[in-house]
């Protein structure tokens, strides 16, 4: 340290030398000094190094003032706070003074300070800082004003908090002197524009009055340039203020698109790209059944500005500069995927010949040519490839976003130029031309509707385009897909056109199929065009084809054998009569291997193939190996198998059995399905297969049943019979129950006399499986007979209080599965039962209760929902928890017709994150999490009302915290932990469906506490804190300081020694929860200007047991392919 304080009095002595070289080395060797981490200054060289540099701010020599500046970025850095706040006033003060050199040099040092600053100390100064720069805009002086827009932006990015207020303030300036060009005058420009226009020959006109304008001194330019970048800052940081930017900003941006300087109106296109960004994810949280909410206003003010923009951009289309093109482009573009369809009565694109000045005779008004302008930048010589690249993306959206017969009228001239470019030498412009050429051949015939337009005349020109590319071997891979795919589409679309070519282009797919680089491209193709409605004939190639397609499903690429399944399933159910059997049996031979619980989307789609096998070709089933369907069975008594792997089977099955294949009928199929159970051994033996398991089989038992509905009822009396033995074990009761209650659900078993009995009786076995799926075959055998079941089953629910429970769960099958008309004639009744048992002390009960009454609302709400609301005011806790918990089975992610009276009403039931009492708050918070998760529409306008009730359960109380004594051991135990779990989950699920309606700051505060909590609480805020990184970098380091303490602190936790084997997992989960905070705190930008998170990562560094965790973190992370999140569904 002395020798540091040596070596540095000694530089400052010297630059105070009155030779100027000595003072440039002495200010150079200072700067170098100040680089290094290690420098450590102590308080006194502190004080005079900063006030030297503040000296050499005004010395005479321009180079020693500008090392003087470059000085302040590195120190900033090595001070304490209070040396940081001289510096800032110094630099403040100087700005004011008379002299322009010294106020331009002082302020790019606040603009130097201020990009080293961590946000949370400028954040600090801003008060200060903000009106003084106000102040400096007014000077004339435009370098100076241009400081003034960058150190805004800087702010606007780095400051969002603390800026917040003067947001306002710093807008209108920016509005201002957007427009901010003194020596030109843009009405005289409109004027001449009019008379242009008149007279029919204006571009050469205006290219002059450009030129008269041009001024080597005007730097006005600057200062436009700085203003439009600060907008975009603001516009890209501030999604809440949406409506505003399109009230006043766009109206003021767009009028500047006319903008003469070239890197202004790039400036200008890019803050509007960057206003359209922002409308977009939007539409992502709109669902169907809100499409009418407050959310789509800033697209509707967009709807109507389209007009104002198109007319904006409609001289800037015609320009010479490319560069002005191209950002039109950019900015179309972002149009048409943020509204699409909005540009359709903008298209009427006027062929070239037929418009005048960019405008049309006939009757066309301002309506901007575009396909015009497209045709144009395509076709001139002059047309960068960059130019061309972004003017053929351009037209790939506006044709991927509006009808066909759009464009039918300009096909014509269109379609020569996107050929030409099919055939350009540079791959990325080919490339893109054959994407849009694909989506082109949808357009000139659309075969899903009917349409009049001729496609004929074109498909010579586009068929010969694209072979060129489909036959070159020697070209990019991109470009190889692309010419396989559009090719693909053009026979798709108009291969009955062309007759003798389509053959042997056919052999060229043929060939490529051979390709490793090319096939699964193909084999896409080929599925495409075998699904053609114009019947393409692909006989010449499946002889040759079938074969190597099977040869696919050896191979270990996933996605190629999925592709190869999809074409397969294809060409057999359209191509039946050209396969030969020897071809089908090539490919049944691959079908084992794919079938296993590995991988069920690979078994769901080979199953599903050979559904289609099985109905296409009967006789051919008799070929399936038994190692197939050993496969299969194997599949339907894995416990992993549901949804759409089980479909996939139960259609299989079906389909199977009614090909009457011998060895494989009804008993044969019945007799493997159901052998694992039937051999689990006597009574009492243990059950074999897991629960899910036999739901699955069952669900087969009951497909297979209703596909020969003449083997059912002996089966039904079968599984009776099995049911009331009593030497049947636990497993065959169970299997016999689920199987009776899908047989139930669709069929009529009302002649079985004696199940009611049965059912009853098993209610009070000894063994819960048994219960339970006796409980769910009352259930679902009520739905297929309503008129008997129901009304037995009220009354048993009303004068058996010992069977309740398992009544409650039947009839909460019956309220699931029952079609709604079925239902209405016993709304009242079963109302009123649930309703005397809404107070049932037992919580299982109440939740059974409450799924009851939510689903039973869905039936009639209008009626049912306000009964539910007042309930609310009863005096029961019990009662106000099962009725806020039955709001909860009422929210789906699916749009409903409940959906807008929901909207209305839960608010009142929000109330609840008030009430008294825990339990109530508890499911309340539970309910608040399904809105936000599953229809966050419902709740994003009354956050401002929710958010401090849900703030509130977050914190600790004292007074819910008891200690338990257990023998000779005092536990403590914290009766609120699991409401505060339930906050921290509903803040989480927030974060994805509602970040823009949070003030993160508050938020921030009391995941700060969460930090400190409970074990549970940590685990949640610690991958909050993962998540904030990415979605909030900037609001994140501003509070790196206060975050990275109790990370560091359950980093660095030891576990006593003794502590049980549970307590030190627990501690490891905990570190490496923390520890991948770290990581994702780590990703943000600038994060290393942070003295707290700089000293934290080398203390990870030297401690050997936390660097090994935060690599293996790394490792973990690099092969996941997302953030880590959790589900709070």
């Amino acid at each position: 340290m002395a020798s540091v304080s040596y070596h540095i009095s000694s530089l400052l002595e010297k630059m105070t030398s009155t030779d100027k070289d000595f003072r440039f080395m002495a200010t150079n060797d200072l700067m170098m000094e100040l680089q290094k981490d290690s420098i450590k200054l102590d308080e006194d060289s502190e004080k005079k190094v900063v006030k030297m540099l503040l000296k050499l701010l005004e010395d005479k020599n321009g180079e020693v003032q500008n090392l003087a500046v470059k000085c302040l970025g590195p120190l900033v850095g090595k001070v304490k706070e209070y040396q940081v706040e001289t510096i800032v006033d110094t630099l403040c003060t100087n700005m004011l003074s008379d002299k322009e050199q010294l106020r331009d040099i002082s302020s790019i040092g606040l603009k130097t300070v201020i990009s080293e600053l961590p946000p949370a100390s400028t954040g600090e100064h801003l008060e200060k800082i903000i009106p003084l720069i106000v102040q400096y805009c007014n000077v004339e002086d435009d370098e100076l004003r241009e400081y003034c827009f960058q150190a805004f932006e800087s702010f606007v990015r780095r400051c969002p908090k603390e800026i917040d207020p003067h947001i306002p303030n710093v807008m209108g300036l920016c509005l201002k002197y957007i427009t901010f060009d003194p020596n030109y005058n843009y009405d005289n420009e409109e004027e001449e524009e009019e008379e242009m226009m008149e007279t029919e020959n204006g571009e050469d006109e205006e290219q002059e009055s450009d030129d008269e304008y041009s001024d080597d001194d005007d730097i006005s330019w600057k200062v436009r340039r700085s203003a439009a970048k600060c907008l975009e800052a603001i516009v890209s940081s501030r999604h809440d203020l949406l409506q505003d930017f399109y009230k006043t900003l766009s109206p003021v941006l767009i009028s500047r698109f006319k903008e003469r300087e070239e890197n202004v109106k790039a400036d200008i296109f890019s803050a509007y790209i960057s206003l359209l960004k922002q409308t977009l994810p939007i539409q992502s949280w709109l669902h169907a059944s809100d499409a009418s909410g407050k959310d789509d206003v800033p697209l509707t003010m967009l709807q109507n500005q389209v007009p104002n923009i198109v007319k904006a951009l409609h001289k800037q289309l015609k320009e010479k500069s490319i560069k002005s093109r191209q950002g039109c482009f950019s900015l179309l573009t972002e149009l048409a995927n943020v509204l699409p369809g909005c540009l359709a009565d903008h298209i009427p694109a006027l062929v070239p010949g037929k418009f005048v000045c960019g405008l049309g005779v006939e009757d066309q008004g301002w309506l901007n040519p575009f396909l015009t302008c497209i045709v144009f930048s395509l076709a001139d010589k002059s047309s960068s490839s960059n130019m061309r690249i972004d003017t053929l993306s351009f037209l790939h959206v506006l044709l991927c976003n509006h009808q066909p017969e759009v464009f039918h009228p300009h096909i014509k001239s269109l379609l020569p130029p996107v050929v030409t470019c099919i055939g350009d030498p540079f791959y990325k412009i080919t490339s893109e031309a054959l994407l849009v050429t694909q989506q082109l051949v949808k357009v000139i015939r659309p075969l899903d509707k009917s349409c009049t337009f001729d496609a004929k005349p074109y498909v010579k020109d586009l068929f010969a385009g694209t072979l060129k590319r489909l036959k070159a071997a020697d070209i990019d891979q991109e470009v190889k897909e692309r010419a396989i795919s559009c090719m693909g589409q053009i026979i798709y679309n108009v291969g009955d056109h062309l007759s003798t070519d389509l053959q042997p282009t056919l052999k060229i797919f043929l060939e490529r199929l051979k390709n490793e680089i090319t096939r699964l491209t193909t084999v896409k193709a080929l599925t495409l065009i075998a699904s053609s409605p114009l019947k393409i004939d692909l006989r010449p190639i499946l002889g040759e084809g079938f074969p190597i397609l099977a040869s696919f499903l050896r191979k270990n690429q996933r996605a190629l054998k999925l592709s190869t399944l999809t074409a397969l399933d294809i060409l057999v159910k359209n191509y039946s009569d050209s396969l030969k059997p020897a071809m089908i049996e090539s490919v049944l031979t691959e079908l084992p291997a794919l079938i296993t619980e590995n991988d069920m989307h690979v078994s769901q789609v080979a199953i599903t193939f050979l559904t289609t096998l099985a109905k296409a070709y009967p006789s051919c089933i008799s070929k399936i190996s038994g190692s197939v369907l050993a496969e299969i069975f194997q599949l339907v008594h894995s416990p992993l198998l549901q949804g759409g792997a089980l479909n996939a089977i139960i259609d299989f099955f079906q389909a199977l059995v009614l090909t009457k294949t011998p060895t494989m009928g009804y008993s044969e199929l019945m007799k493997q399905l159901t052998a694992p159970v039937y051999s689990s051994g006597s009574a009492g033996a243990s059950v074999t297969l897991h629960k899910q398991a036999y739901y699955s089989v069952a669900k087969c038992v009951a497909a297979l049943s209703s596909a020969c509905p003449k083997e059912a009822p002996a089966i039904v009396s079968q599984f009776i019979q099995d049911v009331k033995n009593p030497r049947s074990s636990s497993a065959v009761k169970v299997l016999a129950f689920l199987s009776l209650a899908e047989m139930g659900r669709t069929m009529n078993l009302s002649a079985q006399r004696e199940l009611k009995t049965v059912i009853l009786e098993a209610f009070t076995s000894p063994s819960e499986e048994v219960k339970s799926a006796a409980s769910y075959a009352l259930g679902n055998i009520s739905v297929g007979n309503l008129k008997e079941y129901l009304p037995f089953m009220l009354k048993e629910i009303g004068s058996q209080p010992k069977r309740q429970y398992l009544l409650l769960h039947s009839l909460k099958e019956v309220i699931s599965s029952s079609p709604t008309d079925g239902l209405k004639p016993y709304v009242e009744d079963i109302w009123a039962l649930l309703f005397k048992h809404c107070e049932c002390t037992e919580e299982g009960t109440r939740n059974v209760v409450a799924e009851c009454l939510g689903k039973l609302t869905l039936v009639n709400p209008s009626e049912l929902l306000p009964r539910l609301k007042k309930q609310l005011s009863s005096g029961s806790p019990h009662a106000r928890s099962t009725v806020v918990t039955a709001v909860k089975f009422t929210i789906a992610d699916q749009p409903q017709p409940i959906d807008a009276l929901l909207k209305g009403s839960i608010g009142d039931f929000l109330k609840t994150l008030q009430d008294p009492d825990l339990n109530v708050r508890r499911v309340a918070l539970a309910m608040f999490n399904s809105a936000a998760h599953n229809k966050p529409s419902l709740i994003r306008d009354l956050l401002n009302a929710v958010l401090p009730s849900l703030y509130n359960e977050t914190k600790v109380r004292r007074e819910l915290i008891r200690e338990v004594e257990m023998g000779p051991f005092k536990h403590t135990v914290d009766d609120g932990l699991d409401v505060r779990k339930a906050a921290f989950e509903c803040m989480y699920t927030l974060l994805e469906s509602c970040l823009d309606r949070l003030d993160i700051y508050e938020y921030l505060n009391h995941v700060e506490d969460g930090l400190k909590d409970h074990y549970d609480i940590r685990m949640l805020t610690f991958i909050m804190l993962a998540r904030l990184s990415t979605l909030c970098p900037n609001a994140m380091l501003q509070r790196l300081e206060r975050l990275i303490e109790p990370l560091r602190a359950t980093c660095s936790t030891k576990v006593k020694a003794g502590s049980v084997k549970q307590e030190f997992e627990k501690q490891d989960e905990l570190k490496r929860s923390a520890m991948r905070a770290v990581a994702a705190l780590l990703t943000i930008p600038e994060v290393e200007k942070s003295p707290a998170m700089a000293e934290f990562s080398s203390q990870i560094r030297s401690n050997p047991e936390m660097a090994s965790l935060f690599e293996s973190i790394q490792k973990d992370s690099a092969s996941l392919p997302t953030s880590e999140s959790m589900d709070m569904s």
